[in-house]
């Protein structure tokens, strides 16, 4: 339905209005009608996970969970993360060769030493049985291409293939095959060559280390600098020290002179070099010169980097970017309703720079995010981010901007130095953006930060000033949390408002230094418990900050930004959001493949969004609306069972839903929730 769909029942706008709430009878619990709270002996023990980071890639903190000894009750048991979760899904057994996927007369150039299956029929008698679908009765991804790319791995074979001939099917007339590929093509592919390149370090990273030079030049020579000033410290207190000393000795007596002092030791001779020794000071010699050469050459100027495309992202609608749940069919779902700006799960910059498959996995995206298609990587070192930066720029081309991210609160990425650790070396961020920034082309470079890594410690008014004085980053996305905190306690958006207010005076301070450019402003987007459209023009009312940035409010509630544009409060129905759920499915089975394994993919991820979009509790169930993010409902049943079954908290269920789209779970399908309470039915009387 489109922004203009309806609104709640007057009875329910009525008891959910939220200019008038209700009184709250407990901190954190949302406020349910009577008639649609479940009574059980027990409170729910169901936890909620707000760590956007929660794939296995990044649960980095399992080793610190240990197996705890010693007896705990059932309760314990059933809270806490499972950080040791690993939801990789199992290959085909008696896979068919990939040169016979699509050609049943095909030929394998490893021929008898092939360890697949070469015949078609032979493979189509042992495979699983096709998936049968009410919603999808025909393979999507033939509806959305015309065609199949899985072939006869496709659990839907049977809708366009006739199984007595083996002919696959597909859409003959080239203008609808082209019209159809527009619509629904992915982007961001990078070539296979130069892929290889990266894997065997062969790409030319020439403005990288060019970069690095300047910037290792500067650095020495601040160092440099800081050694002159610290020696010619020490001489002058020497100096001191010697002079308090003479004037406190005595004057000699008559009697006799103070003995001379002896002469200086003869200087031993310097010991002769190896030639070798020689070559390696000769070049030291060489290094230093074109440091102070390079020095020289831009210690008056900023850093030269082309001109950029221009980024508007003033009241635009914007996901922030999410690790796992972030993935690219979950961002071509908010495209459809209504996000104007998507970002990619966050990159390893060292991983892209090895041509690691899986980490090249993460800058694709569908079509329709580009424009407003962010990269977001991670880094530790300014090497990493000019490298990583100049591979995606180079390489791929339906980037809008490319992200460093500066707040990722994983503890392993913490220590490593990157996330949020560079809050607390806000030098080496600074050098990291400068390095990306020179690199990356026209893409225009943006960083996202916290207001610290310590709580009551803000330090994000500083480093707001560096970034504006010292950088040309075009964006600067502020979480109102620190580091400690995490995902918990409420932002602080008043400190957002102020460091806002800042930027501007910063800029103005800029301007008149002449150091900002013609028509440049930067923009400042605010992060943190946006969960609702009222909370949108509230933080807009500060005409400093452009845009607020949504995470958790957009994986609980996907059609926020139709009630931003409505502005109202969209009571959905339970089937109109399992129609949601049904266009998240199929752009999963666009992305993943109808195969066995890509179909496992599909049901792995739909649970993982699951684990957010349970959390919404339906607003004509509700004595008080909005739900706060860090309010938990009592136990409830919905207006009907299907929306019982979306609201459960048992990810059993959420595998029951997938089955609607994705046929009949296999034994080989793995699927553990982040959360262990998620692993256990509530008890209900």
């Amino acid at each position: 339905m489109s922004a203009a769909k309806r609104p709640a029942s007057d009875a329910d706008a009525s008891s959910a209005s939220s200019s008038a709430p209700k009184k709250i009878d407990s901190k954190g619990v949302a406020q349910l009608k009577p008639e649609y709270i479940v009574l059980n002996d027990q409170p729910s023990t169901v936890q909620y996970d707000d760590e956007e980071s929660s794939s296995s890639r990044l649960d980095l903190d399992a080793q610190q969970n240990g197996n705890g000894k010693g007896k705990k009750n059932k309760k314990s048991k059933q809270r806490g993360q499972n950080k040791n979760r690993d939801n990789r899904q199992a290959r085909e057994q008696n896979a068919l060769c990939s040169k016979f996927v699509c050609n049943v007369n095909a030929t394998c150039p490893f021929g008898d030493k092939c360890r697949y299956v070469h015949d078609v029929k032979q493979y189509l008698e042992h495979k699983a049985p096709e998936i049968k679908s009410e919603y999808f009765p025909v393979c999507p991804v033939w509806q959305s291409l015309g065609y199949c790319p899985m072939g006869y791995k496709c659990c839907f074979l049977s809708s366009h293939c006739n199984l007595e001939t083996l002919e696959l099917n597909e859409v003959q007339d080239p203008d609808t095959k082209q019209k159809l590929y527009d619509a629904n093509h992915e982007i961001n592919h990078i070539d296979g060559e130069r892929k290889y390149d990266l894997i065997k370090k062969r790409f030319p990273f020439t403005k990288s280390e060019h970069i690095l030079e300047i910037i290792d030049a500067m650095q020495q020579e601040n160092r440099d600098s800081m050694a002159e000033a610290e020696a010619g410290a020490k001489a002058r207190a020497k100096a001191r020290s010697a002079a308090q000393q003479d004037a406190e000795t005595p004057a000699p007596t008559e009697a006799g002179e103070a003995p001379a002092a002896e002469a200086p030791a003869a200087e031993a001779s310097q010991p002769q070099l190896s030639p070798q020794a020689l070559e390696q000071k000769s070049k030291a010699d060489r290094k230093r010169e074109r440091q102070r050469e390079l020095y020289l050459q831009y210690r008056d100027t900023r850093y030269f980097a082309q001109e950029k495309r221009k980024l508007d992202l003033h009241h635009k609608k914007i996901v922030s970017p999410l690790t796992t749940v972030g993935n690219l069919p979950y961002r071509r779902l908010m495209r459809k309703l209504g996000a104007d700006v998507t970002y990619s799960e966050m990159a390893l910059a060292v991983p892209l720079i090895q041509g690691t498959n899986s980490e090249w996995a993460l800058p694709k995206a569908h079509c329709t995010e580009f424009p407003g298609f962010g990269v977001q990587i991670a880094c530790s070192k300014t090497w990493q981010a000019a490298k990583a930066a100049e591979a995606i720029a180079a390489n791929i081309s339906g980037v809008s901007e490319i992200n460093l991210n500066s707040g990722c609160p994983i503890d392993l990425l913490y220590r490593q130095g990157s996330g949020s650790a560079l809050l607390d070396n806000p030098a080496r961020m600074i050098r990291c953006l400068n390095g990306m920034n020179y690199v990356s082309n026209d893409i225009p470079v943006t960083v996202k930060i916290r207001t610290g890594t310590r709580e009551g410690h803000p330090i994000a008014l500083s480093i707001t000033k560096r970034l504006v004085m010292e950088t040309d980053v075009a964006a600067i996305t502020l979480h109102g949390r620190t580091r400690q905190q995490r995902y918990t306690k409420l932002a602080d958006w008043d400190y957002v408002g102020e460091v806002a207010n800042a930027v501007r005076t910063y800029e103005a301070e800029k301007q008149e230094n002449k150091e900002l450019r013609d028509g440049q402003k930067l923009q400042f987007v605010g992060n943190g418990d946006c969960n609702n459209w009222e909370d949108w023009y509230k933080h807009l009312e500060n005409e400093n900050i452009d845009s607020v940035m949504v995470a958790r409010g957009a994986l609980i509630k996907p059609w926020i930004f139709e009630e931003v544009d409505a502005k109202q409060y969209l009571d959905k129905s339970s089937t109109e959001r399992l129609e949601i759920l049904k266009d998240y499915a199929q752009f999963a089975m666009d992305h993943w493949g109808t195969d066995q394994f890509g179909i496992s993919q599909c049901r792995r991820f739909f649970c993982e969004f699951m684990s957010f979009f349970h959390r919404y509790v339906p607003m004509g169930i509700c004595e008080r609306y909005p739900v706060l993010l860090n309010e938990r409902p009592p136990n409830w049943k919905g207006r009907d069972d299907l929306e019982t079954l979306l609201g459960s908290a048992d990810s059993n269920d959420w595998i029951k839903l997938s089955e609607l789209f994705f046929g009949k779970v296999n034994d080989e399908f793995v699927f553990t929730p982040k959360h262990k309470s998620n692993s256990f039915a509530p008890t209900t009387n």
